[in-house]
């Protein structure tokens, strides 16, 4: 006669911490740090950086970040674009959609710059599609 086993299901509960992962500030190259603080100086606001470099080839870091409209969008992409000219020799390869002012990316190679106006920022919505990346520390006297 064969030998019956019997078998319960238990339920078992566990929590799993989940720790986002976190590229410090002092960590990125001076360029990347001077378009923040560049960003942040003409009042540029949600200022959001993204570590892409374990999950894309073809750029290390997005910055992005808003302003309130077409004008403040463009300031920002020339404090940035002259400053980092000026201070580091760093010049922009591409720019586009500058004329519109609503969504200016400005790439740099190792990073790229995405300046919005707010309601293009949450149509686009780029945080969301880049969540798996890591986030870049923003010091808050930036």
């Amino acid at each position: 006669m064969e030998a019956t086993q019997e078998k319960s299901l238990q339920h078992t509960t566990e929590t799993i911490e989940i720790v986002a992962a976190i590229t410090p500030f002092a960590a990125l190259d001076d360029t990347v740090k001077l378009a923040i603080t560049c960003a942040s100086e003409k009042k540029a606001f949600d200022i959001v950086g993204i570590d892409l470099r374990e999950i894309a080839s073809f750029t290390e870091f997005f910055i992005i970040c808003s302003g309130s409209n077409m004008r403040q969008v463009q300031a920002v992409s020339d404090e940035i674009t002259e400053k980092l000219k000026e201070k580091l020799n760093s010049r922009v390869i591409r720019v586009e959609g500058y004329q519109s002012g609503e969504w200016i990316l400005l790439d740099y190679g190792d990073f790229i710059v995405h300046i919005f106006e707010q309601k293009a920022r949450e149509f686009y919505d780029l945080e969301r599609l880049w969540r798996d990346a890591k986030r870049v520390e923003i010091p808050k006297e930036v």
